[in-house]
């Protein structure tokens, strides 16, 4: 009873998982209470509130998607990795590009922030990304866990620096100078004309309307996870891998 009661407090301390969004009943949080027993517990926890919270804003989001990105983001915190009080940002490249494919979720309320339009590398697909690559001059989106870095000015205005945190995978994206910035082929009016978003380099470009926001809001030593329906990617990621 005691080693019960010790696992409960300490699920209850963790800043992974919090119940002040006045979302829940008092009974509801009870029951989320009793379901701490084991860190796979506290992950589908976790999972099922902020799906719970931001299904009606962003159906497209799936489940599935949503527990790999927070399974990992669970490890990075682990490691020290990620800045406290910093949201989780998730690209799933199994959708199209004609459909708002990136999501900022507020760890904090377990709320969504920002949904987005967001482009892919031109020579991982046309409309939907479905080959990826870590090798310089791919022109190729990378998926997996970043860690986001610093800001600076270029030939997008402001842009964000990314580095990959999977060695075989990503970990190529600084020196391939893949970075978060915005375009023009990003916009929903290049969608309107041509049925589908332009392509980068291999840079996750978004709109401009409200680019800098997020850009601002995910800075600096926060979560990002490029997802694809890959079991090559699933196999060799330490992040989602469950062994």
């Amino acid at each position: 009873m005691v080693n019960r009661l010790i696992i409960i407090l300490l699920f209850l301390a963790s800043p992974v998982l919090s119940f002040g969004d006045g979302r829940l009943s008092i009974h509801e949080h009870r029951n989320i209470r009793t379901m701490a027993a084991n860190h796979s517990d506290k992950l589908s926890v976790l999972t099922d509130l902020i799906w719970r919270n931001i299904q009606q804003e962003s159906v497209l989001l799936r489940k599935e998607v949503l527990e790999l990105a927070l399974r990992g983001y669970q490890r990075m915190q682990e490691q020290g990795l990620i800045k406290e009080g910093k949201p989780l940002t998730v690209i799933d490249f199994d959708l199209p590009s004609t459909q708002k494919r990136l999501w900022v979720i507020d760890m904090k309320s377990q709320t969504l922030q920002h949904t987005s339009l967001v482009s892919h590398g031109r020579n991982s697909g046309l409309v939907k990304a479905e080959k990826f690559s870590n090798t310089p001059e791919s022109h190729m989106s990378s998926l997996g866990f970043y860690l986001t870095g610093e800001t600076y000015i270029g030939k997008h205005g402001a842009s964000l620096r990314l580095d990959g945190l999977e060695r075989g995978i990503n970990d190529q994206a600084r020196s391939r100078a893949i970075v978060i910035h915005a375009a023009d082929y990003a916009e929903p009016s290049f969608l309107k004309n041509y049925g589908r978003l332009g392509r980068s380099l291999g840079c996750p470009a978004l709109p401009t309307e409200h680019y800098e926001e997020i850009i601002a809001l995910i800075k600096e030593k926060s979560c990002l996870f490029i997802h694809a329906d890959q079991r090559s990617y699933k196999e060799k990621s330490v992040f989602v891998n469950q062994g």
